[in-house]
């Protein structure tokens, strides 16, 4: 286990201009990073409590800040996973099917044949509006679920190549890389009600924090979206490009894991400014913000870390 100390605005919706060094005049206490050994391909995070899921070689893992507490056996896990009605919900590429697994005793309820949108394993399954979404189908389709029977009770056309995925503002938000577009679909109608046009290579979103935040990976830059409007407010320029990473939003900022740089970098939704850069360059990975911390994994290190400030 390894602990750095870096500066970071972790709880404040704004904040002076951090980075990992000598802190600001407004520099808020120092985050902690606790960095635990996880062999394998520790990859995409689910927060569960206070503990966290996390894809691995033909598994997934519960992780506490301190050690595994669970590990199921899933052929080829990929993509984020969504927790929802005591379950966990994860794509499993190979076979193109839906697992779900009971949180509490750690085994597989039931495996659902969705079809998985993106076998490369780039993708996304959601929870919001009570269901369960998955993109299915690479020819544009999204599969809706019932969360309490497993049941597939919706497939809604959208964009060719659309694998990503966030729900917020009363939504679900789809990314199209192959189109770059950003689709709003109304839980009501199981229909598509808008689109926006993205920059290069749109990948990895987030909504929350006042608007839909999408990483367009090939331009470096962070797209922010109106719910209402969909119109792009402003975007931000973080490094050269964004691919592959992860993104999420909470405690009025929006957190970015990177693959150049830093290992994540903090936004400010309101004046746009990059107002933390924090750790060495780790490869690519994920991160999921809690009110407490923030986990972030790195696959190529063989890591989960949880970032949270000094006791």
């Amino acid at each position: 286990m390894k602990r750095t100390m870096v500066t970071a605005a972790l709880f404040a919706a704004t904040t002076g201009c951090v980075t990992t060094g000598a802190p600001g005049p407004d520099a808020a206490p120092a985050l902690v990073e606790r960095e635990l050994s996880v062999p394998g391909f520790a990859d995409f995070l689910a927060v569960d409590g206070d503990t966290v899921w996390v894809t691995n070689d033909g598994r997934v893992e519960q992780w506490s800040r301190t050690e595994k507490l669970a590990s199921v056996t899933v052929p080829r896990p990929c993509g984020t996973m969504a927790v929802a009605a005591g379950s966990l919900w994860v794509a499993n590429c190979p076979d193109a099917n839906l697992y779900r697994i009971d949180t509490a005793t750690a085994t597989v309820e039931q495996m659902i044949a969705t079809g998985i949108a993106n076998p490369k394993g780039e993708t996304n399954v959601v929870a919001g509006a009570g269901s369960v979404w998955v993109p299915s189908a690479a020819s544009g389709e999204i599969a809706r679920l019932d969360p309490e029977t497993g049941a597939i009770v919706a497939r809604i056309p959208v964009n060719p190549g659309t694998f990503f995925l966030a729900y917020g503002h009363d939504a679900l938000w789809a990314v199209s890389s192959d189109a770059r577009t950003l689709q709003k679909i109304d839980p009501d109608s199981n229909a598509v009600v808008g689109t926006v046009a993205l920059g290069l290579q749109p990948g990895f979103l987030a909504a929350g924090e006042g608007a839909v935040w999408v990483q367009e990976q090939g331009d470096g830059t962070v797209a922010r979206v109106d719910p209402a409007t969909l119109a792009i407010t402003d975007r931000v320029k973080v490094g050269e490009t964004l691919a592959y990473g992860d993104i999420d939003v909470g405690g009025g900022l929006v957190w970015l894991r990177t693959t150049e740089d830093q290992v994540f970098a903090v936004i400010d939704p309101v004046t746009m400014n990059v107002t933390a850069r924090l750790g060495e360059p780790a490869g690519s990975g994920a991160i999921r913000y809690t009110p407490d911390g923030v986990w972030t994994s790195a696959h190529d290190n063989q890591t989960l870390s949880w970032w949270s400030r000094p006791d």
